[in-house]
Formats: structure tokens, sequence, C-alpha cells
């Protein structure tokens, strides 16, 4: 999805503070001038303003208004989206059995360091991605696309994907075969994979199907390499590339509900925390 929320609301986050601004240094003064003239000549012909009559000279802008009652909103979602936690929702499959698509998931924003809105500058480091997390970050040859994966490689890293088995500095990572889906004729299998000190679960496709034409990779500093859990259904580092430090959106850490379309039922029985 191309859609850039954090733009647009930056942007609405800002026209609401011009607005607030404009009404407190000059309506405000305005609507206090009229209402001291309207005063001053009723005294002089020795009437007294209603009430009616100073809601009418108070009254004010409705489109100024609107933004300047906005603006606490959308300051506190700004900073919250921004700088917190931002929910996503899973578009596709290539994160299976991880993330089911259909699922919202929620993204810790500073586990990787605190980031300026749009930009993604780091402005205050925290953290850096650890082997394993699960995480949200902005398509390099799209940036206006998020796309999540899991880290496999870390900046100086020696990555080998051969015979559909993940290699790590020269290191296999452990796979373990926990079900062939379907049982009558299975087409992949469900495994556990050991990643470093993560053990998480990936499909593997058991009938042939289309590798990348590279197979090992150095990973440059400041950048890492993302690969899906649904291994044979995924466009990740493989394919395109290594994700650079300032794509980063944020860790994935938890599922919090599930909706398969628009027309079904949201379902919250399976919310549960990302391995």
């Amino acid at each position: 999805m191309d859609f850039d929320f954090a733009l647009v609301l930056v942007s609405l986050t800002f026209l609401a503070l011009l607005g607030w601004v404009y009404d407190r240094v000059k309506l405000s003064a305005n609507r206090r001038q009229r209402i001291a003239v309207a005063a001053t000549q009723a005294e002089e012909n020795g009437l007294t303003l209603s009430d009616d009559m100073l809601d009418g000279l108070n009254k004010e802008n409705p489109l100024i208004d609107t933004a300047r009652s906005l603006f606490p909103v959308l300051f506190v979602v700004l900073i919250l989206r921004s700088f917190l936690v931002e929910p996503f929702q899973i578009p596709s499959g290539s994160m299976l059995p991880t993330l089911k698509i259909g699922d919202f998931i929620l993204v810790n924003k500073w586990e990787y360091g605190f980031r300026l809105p749009v930009l993604g500058t780091k402005v205050i480091p925290v953290g850096d991605p650890q082997r394993g997390d699960v995480v949200v970050f902005k398509y390099p040859k799209q940036p206006t696309v998020n796309y999540i994966k899991r880290v496999v490689g870390l900046p100086g890293d020696h990555i080998e994907y051969v015979n559909k088995v993940l290699y790590v500095n020269g290191e296999a990572q452990k796979l373990d075969v926990l079900a062939q889906i379907p049982p009558a004729r299975p087409t992949r299998e469900l495994m556990t994979e050991q990643l470093g000190t993560v053990k998480h679960e990936i499909y593997r496709d058991l009938l042939p199907s289309p590798q990348p034409r590279q197979t090992e990779w150095d990973v440059p500093e400041g950048h890492y390499f993302m690969v899906g859990d649904n291994r044979d259904n995924s466009n990740d580092s493989r394919y395109w590339g290594f994700v650079p430090d300032e794509l980063l959106v944020g860790k994935a850490f938890s599922v919090w509900m599930h909706w398969n379309s628009f027309f079904s039922i949201p379902s919250f029985g399976d919310a549960r925390m990302i391995k």
C-alpha cells in the first residue's frame, strides 16, 4: 500500500496548529475588539448588550474552530504513532505461518531509536535489530510501501541460502520438520528454524519452486538482510538486496486482531505475541 498516512497526519497536524495559532493571535483579538466597540456604543445609547448579542459578536469561524479543536487530538495521535506504537495490517502471506493475511499487528517504534516522522531520520539511538526480529520497514525499491520480514543478516554477516537452508557466517540454521501439509498429498512442510537464539516456524515448499539466482551475500554496515517465513513465497532480500537502517519502521511485537475482509467479523481470539 503506497498511501503515506504519516505525511497526511503530519500535514493535518500542522494545518490544525496554524489554525489554532491564527485564532489565538488574530481572530480572538478581533472578537474582543468587536465586543468592546459594541459595548461602548451600547453604553453611549444607554443600552446593555444581551447574552445573545455577545454570543454573536464572539462567534468563532467554524473552520478555524474545528482546526483548533482537532489540534490536541491530532498531536497526541502523531506522537503515539511516530514514536511509540503504530498499527499495521498484514496484506500478504509472505510471513506465514507466523502472520496471516488479515492479521492486525502492533509495531514498537522506539525499539530501534526515535525517528522523525516522514523523514525517518534517527534522532535518538536506542537499540538495533537483532537476528530473528520481525521488522516492518520501507521497501527499498519503493519507500512509500511498507514490508514486513524477519531479520536474518546483521551488518558484517555472511549469508548463504543453499538447498533451502540458511547459513549465517558459515553455520547452518537448524531445521526440524513438524508436519507435512496437507497430510494426504503434502505440498509443503511446517518446520521450526533456529535462527541464532530465536526459534520460530516457517513454511517450505516440497514441490520445485523458483529460487534466487544469487546464493551468497555479505551484509554491508548499516544494512540488514530480511527474509520471509513463507520461505518459497516471499519477495525479500534474496531477490532485491539489503534494507538500510534509515528505512526501518519498527519491531512487530503483537497481533491484536484478525479481520479477513470488510464483510467478515473481526476476531480477537487469536491475539498473541509475535515470535
